[in-house]
């Protein structure tokens, strides 16, 4: 039988004074004003994860309409199969023996080819053995002389680095569970590889890999534009982080038990390095004073959604309507290869300042009543136009420099793949096997970048010469 739910009683309004009531009335509007707030914001107009979302429709979205059909545009070059030159087989298809009108014999040996068509296919394969043997040879004076293995051939029967880099790069580059992958490669191959075989292999990809993520790391530490991000990562069942630095050719991935600067300052890649630092305002990345710091407009686009959502004003549309703009002339400028001079800088920050300004005039900063402790709270407006007042330099530092990108994406792209790997296959059972994630992970999506397989890059891997990153 269901407990039934203690029902509150509603105190005794008659008894209190009339500042009392203003006190009560004051404490419900705040709470009113939370749950609303709670119940209001999406992962469109703010930093929520897709995934809290549920099953609604979403009908906002910074993407303004072009206008133009669904579908190829005119002018659009389509794509499809072409046939292929020198086909690897070929079927003909036999004429009958005689003429279907006169039943006469029909000169065979003259038909001639009247169609073409193929079909592109891959082939039902096996596995190879390659057997390896060392000779042996006794000389006339009777010394008896073997030859040797190659140093990768240490077992009686072993798999190779073919095979290897299959099963490491269905785990981790495609993100299957050892359990399916394993399953895969008997389908297609006949091969019987236990899960605890292809978990052995991963560890000897991230020991052939380590010195490649080494070497991403110092690349990004020198780099002078450096995306970075974080996320949640359940391993071993405890809440561990996922660190991010990435730009447009690298990306490097690091496990921890802590977000904040003790994570930043043990993987070493963020401190002590004077490029510019993209990130989502998260309050630590402020504490590494020696970078120049920009902020992603997307999260900033998204809030002011949420903002004009809530209050209907116009300075939040008209904030939006002035970055996206902003960032359409500073494409173009890139595109003409040229960078927007001084005065064109300054009138984009005159604009910013006085939206700024009549943001305020609206919402002020509530300031601490006597007898207070802590500080003050502010509404969401009042906290995103502060942000917008003391980060200026860093909201708008894509106008001034064209290597700064406009949003965080390229961290944020970063972090979608070890979520499918997550939401996949559930969380890492050990610290270990979150490390050796984040290793591989690292060349696999750096060297995709720089235009190589993640197939190619795990064979090489385990045949001992590992692709290294492009400067």
């Amino acid at each position: 039988m269901l407990a039934m739910a203690k029902k509150r009683t509603p105190p005794d309004l008659s008894a209190l004074t009339r500042g009392e009531l203003e006190s009560v009335v004051l404490s419900l509007w705040e709470r009113l004003d939370a749950l609303e707030s709670k119940v209001s914001k999406t992962s469109q107009n703010s930093s929520k994860p897709p995934s809290s979302d549920g099953l609604v429709k979403k009908t906002s979205s910074l993407r303004e309409p072009s206008g133009k059909p669904p579908g190829g545009q005119a002018g659009h070059k389509g794509t499809t199969l072409k046939r292929v030159a020198k086909p690897t087989d070929t079927v003909n298809h036999p004429l009958p023996q005689q003429c279907m009108r006169c039943y006469s014999a029909l000169p065979l040996e003259q038909a001639e080819v009247a169609a073409r068509r193929q079909i592109i296919d891959v082939p039902a394969t096996v596995f190879d053995v390659i057997e390896h043997r060392t000779l042996a040879v006794t000389c006339r004076c009777g010394q008896v002389h073997v030859s040797s293995f190659p140093d990768d051939v240490t077992e009686l029967v072993q798999y190779g680095p073919n095979v290897r880099a299959l099963g490491v790069h269905l785990t981790q580059g495609q993100m299957l569970p050892y359990a399916r992958a394993a399953e895969l490669i008997h389908d297609v191959y006949g091969l019987t590889i236990s899960p605890a075989t292809l978990l052995a292999w991963v560890a000897e990809a991230r020991a052939a890999l380590q010195a490649t993520a080494d070497c991403i790391a110092d690349r990004l530490h020198a780099a002078p534009v450096l995306n970075a991000d974080e996320s949640g990562l359940r391993v071993a069942g405890k809440l561990h982080w996922l660190h991010i630095a990435a730009n447009d050719t690298l990306t490097w991935y690091g496990v921890h038990a802590k977000r904040g600067m003790a994570a930043i300052e043990a993987h070493g890649i963020l401190p002590n390095r004077l490029g510019v630092l993209v990130h989502d305002c998260w309050a630590p990345y402020w504490r590494l004073d020696d970078s120049v710091h920009a902020l992603c407009n997307a999260h900033l686009l998204r809030e002011l959604v949420y903002v004009k959502e809530v209050t209907g004003q116009q300075w939040p549309e008209s904030m939006m309507q002035l970055l996206l703009g902003a960032n359409r002339v500073c494409t173009a400028a890139r595109h003409q290869q040229r960078t927007l001079d001084a005065n064109e800088v300054a009138a984009f920050r005159t604009v910013y300042d006085a939206l700024v300004r009549e943001g305020e005039a609206i919402h002020p900063e509530t300031t601490q009543q006597a007898g207070q402790r802590g500080r003050s709270k502010q509404t969401v407006a009042a906290n995103l136009l502060r942000r917008f007042r003391q980060h200026a330099d860093a909201v708008l530092l894509f106008i001034s420099d064209p290597a700064v990108p406009f949003t965080n994406n390229v961290g944020e792209r970063a972090v979608r793949m070890p979520k499918v790997k997550q939401k996949i296959s559930g969380c890492f059972r050990t610290l270990a096997g979150a490390e050796h994630f984040c290793v591989i992970r690292s060349c696999l999506d750096t060297l995709r970048k720089q235009g190589h397989g993640m197939l190619t890059v795990l064979q090489r891997a385990f045949a001992g010469n590992p692709i290294q990153p492009a400067a």
